[in-house]
């Protein structure tokens, strides 16, 4: 491993532990993915919706959105006291729903890229890398899911979520 390889994960590191945003951690899983893979989209959008809490995100093919399960994010926030394991729960969908949107239909495989690229891009030890290989709902086994029912609120559109310059590879 050359030095730009063994200085990959801590770049990754710092910006998901450092993310403030939707917009923060997105830019993340895309510039992961070229690094990782070699491919990129644009244009994506983001919607926020209370969707069962066994679904985390979705991306509905031949569009440019994804859906993140916005009562599951909500879910984990409350229930862990650090925005960087809420920071990896959000990279993890997105990345899965990116790959979709990437034209990776394929689940088996979707979830194979990625494991690889979260082991690759933070470290197989960090926690981003762990709800990869353990699944997002590895969050949520000592969490009441009862908690998590409410009722339905009006899908909300991310703003600024894919701004131009968020591409830093």
């Amino acid at each position: 491993m050359n030095d730009d390889e063994s200085s990959r994960p801590n770049k990754w590191r710092n910006r998901i532990e450092s993310a403030q945003s939707y917009s923060d951690v997105w830019s993340i899983v895309k510039n992961t993915v070229n690094s990782s893979i070699g491919s990129q989209r644009r244009h994506m959008m983001l919607f926020l919706d209370d969707l069962p809490i066994q679904l985390g995100a979705y991306h509905p093919i031949g569009t440019n959105n994804i859906i993140l399960n916005r009562t599951l994010v909500e879910t984990i926030e409350v229930s862990v006291s650090s925005k960087h394991v809420v920071n990896a729960l959000v990279y993890n969908l997105l990345l899965h729903e990116y790959l979709h949107a990437l034209g990776e239909y394929s689940e088996i495989e979707v979830r194979r890229l990625v494991i690889k690229i979260a082991e690759e891009s933070f470290g197989k030890q960090r926690i981003t890398a762990k709800i990869a290989r353990n699944t997002p709902w590895s969050l949520l086994k000592n969490i009441p899911l009862k908690t998590a029912d409410g009722p339905k609120r009006v899908v909300q559109i991310v703003k600024d979520f894919e701004e131009a310059g968020n591409y830093i590879v």
